[in-house]
């Protein structure tokens, strides 16, 4: 079953009156019937969706309800066609000439639920002024409709939209008397001309001796007190000044919540300030521990030495002012040099390790720029990638070399990689290539021996740099020419020469 969409979609149908003709249709929808007409195309297949989606639509923006389907289609034939693909599967011509004098109906149910306003019945229970109670039914009617936009205000504030709401009863309709509709009397009016002399038929009396006259229900007007242009004046000077009044309040008030305002902001802008600078103080903080703790530049170092230092220097005059005689400074400074000496000793092991971490990531870095590919600039203003022969191969030497490297690899992953490794080094017969093939040979068979991954630390180090120094060769390496600071005279390198 086809669904109206809320925001009118479905593909219009022509409207040319020359090209197409109309279909008379009759729409029942939730009890209510109407007819309309529906154009289409001549000579050309018409969807059943497209004609479902305008008769929703027709239907929607008449009587302004919710969501519609189609629940089913009658065909010319009397069968139900709603599963049909085209109009002229459903019995008319194939050139729809004649379609004018057959008709479609369309039976149409709310989506939410069936007819135009299921009544519901709630019983509740109302409390009596003297105590007892009483059960009342409610009929509550479910009518999908659209609220008419009664409009509404805006919070200056908050800027929250509220809107005027309606009843949710329904005005009762007004009824009117057809009887005399048809009647000749309100067809036509008979219309009566009758002139009026005012100036005639009016005057005053006058009482005289002759004439007595009715003053019973005479009353006697006495006039105000006159109101002059000083008075205005003074009105107007009176109201002015209330008015005054009223507007320098608002000003006064205006004034007030914009210094508030103000005063609040400028207190925000300062919390969040100190609240930046501690946590920038935090970070800073953490970093500097983290440089004591884990050094890795030389200027992490020179601060650990200029601490060393330090400490050594106060702990000299410490010793110096509280020792009470030379064998016993003697022995405070003999303590205090093995601890600097310990505390050096640490230093050295912390500079080893960052040396070997920071060649690592020296290495890294250098084969994922030999492996990057390379960037063209386009004539629309685009960067292009562009992979080139000596790139791919700078990839794979990369992926070899981190393999080479990977720990926790079983053995039979191992013997895969160092089998790669020795077919791509073999590609070029060298006293380098020979000497990292025999190597792979010998951890090889040792692995093959169930020797342990402790014991084969040196001879993996060793493959690992031998394997490093033939990527960084430009003869078995194109893209390490780029990262040489000084070219290398291929004749005077007798490792790298061919032998064959």
């Amino acid at each position: 079953m086809a669904e109206a969409d809320p925001a009118g979609g479905g593909e219009a149908l022509p409207n040319d009156a020359a090209s197409t003709v109309e279909i008379p249709c009759l729409i029942h929808c939730n009890g209510r019937d109407s007819q309309t007409q529906l154009p289409v195309q001549l000579s050309h297949p018409v969807p059943m969706e497209n004609v479902q989606n305008h008769i929703l639509q027709l239907v929607a923006d008449g009587i302004g309800q919710g969501p519609l389907i189609v629940e089913k289609i009658i065909g010319p034939n009397g069968s139900d066609v709603t599963s049909f693909s085209t109009l002229q599967e459903c019995g008319f011509p194939a050139d729809m000439k004649d379609a004018s004098e057959q008709l479609l109906e369309f039976f149409l149910v709310s989506k939410e639920g069936e007819g135009w306003g299921p009544e519901n019945q709630l019983e509740v229970n109302v409390v009596l002024e003297d105590g007892s109670q009483k059960q009342i039914v409610v009929h509550v009617v479910n009518e999908n409709r659209r609220k008419r936009y009664l409009g509404g205000y805006r919070h200056k504030k908050t800027g929250i939209e509220y809107h005027h709401a309606s009843a949710q009863t329904l005005p009762e309709p007004r009824k009117w008397d057809n009887s005399n509709k048809n009647h000749r009397d309100t067809q036509t009016y008979d219309e009566k001309t009758r002139s009026v002399q005012t100036t005639r038929e009016h005057g005053t009396q006058m009482t005289r001796p002759d004439l007595d006259l009715d003053f019973s229900n005479d009353r006697e007007v006495v006039p105000g007190q006159y109101f002059d242009s000083n008075a205005w004046a003074e009105r107007r000077l009176r109201n002015t000044i209330i008015m005054q009044c009223y507007w320098r309040g608002y000003i006064a008030r205006k004034r007030a919540y914009n210094l508030r305002e103000e005063n609040f902001h400028k207190q925000e802008a300062q919390q969040q300030a100190e609240q930046e600078m501690a946590e920038k103080a935090q970070v800073q903080h953490r970093r500097e521990i983290q440089r004591r703790m884990h050094p890795r530049t030389y200027e992490d170092f020179e601060i650990l030495y200029n601490e060393l230092e330090n400490w050594r220097y106060h702990e000299t005059e410490r010793i110096t002012k509280n020792s009470r005689d030379e064998r016993e400074r003697l022995a405070a400074l003999a303590q205090l040099l093995h601890k600097e000496t310990k505390l050096l000793q640490t230093i050295d092991r912390l500079k080893i390790t960052a040396n070997n971490e920071n060649r690592e990531k020296k290495i890294k870095k250098m084969l994922e720029l030999m492996a990057k590919p390379k960037q063209w600039q386009m004539s629309d203003g685009e960067v292009a990638e562009v992979h080139t022969p000596f790139s791919t191969r700078a990839k794979e030497l990369m992926e070899l070399h981190h393999g080479l490297n990977l720990p926790l690899l079983t053995i039979d992953e191992r013997l895969d990689v160092l089998l790669h490794v020795k077919w791509t080094v073999k590609e070029c017969d060298c006293n380098l290539t020979r000497d990292i093939v025999d190597l792979i040979d010998r951890e090889a068979d040792l692995l093959n021996r169930g020797r342990g991954e402790k014991s084969l630390d040196g001879l993996r180090r060793r493959i690992s740099n031998l394997f490093l120094q033939f990527i960084e060769t430009p003869e078995f390496n194109p893209e390490a020419a780029r990262f040489q600071q000084v070219p290398h005279d291929f004749m005077k390198r007798s490792n790298v020469q061919p032998l064959s």
